[in-house]
């Protein structure tokens, strides 16, 4: 059964990779363009505004496939920086300091420097 799976783990990246730069996609709309709705809307040019053109930039790149190792690198390090900064100073503990995503995020691009695109991606392998 396990040879049989696989076989798929190819396509199961590239699930893995659209389905984190969709999510990751949503989180840079939602800082700079309120969609979906956000209470937060960061001053332009203020370092949560930088994080929005980053989500949206890396995750545009990642989602389609194109430059997925460069793109998937700086969306990690977005991510570690993230956390450090503003998650973690307010509790030890990810998922009391709402930290767990950036934690994810990081470390499923991590993975994706590491892995490359998939098979369903612009620039292929």
């Amino acid at each position: 059964m396990t040879d049989r799976l696989s076989a798929y783990t190819p396509q199961a990246l590239s699930v893995l990779r659209i389905v984190a730069a969709l999510l990751f996609l949503a989180h840079g709309t939602q800082k700079l363009m309120g969609f979906p709705a956000a209470e937060f809307a960061p001053p332009m040019f203020s370092i949560f505004w930088f994080a929005g053109v980053i989500e949206i930039i890396t995750g545009v790149l990642i989602g389609i496939g194109l430059f997925t190792r460069p793109a998937a690198f700086i969306a990690s390090g977005t991510m570690a920086f993230a956390y450090w900064m503003a998650h973690a100073p307010a509790n030890f503990f990810p998922t009391n300091n709402g930290g767990d995503a950036a934690i994810l995020f990081c470390f499923v691009f991590l993975f994706l420097v590491f892995a490359g695109p998939g098979r369903w991606a612009v620039n292929g392998k």
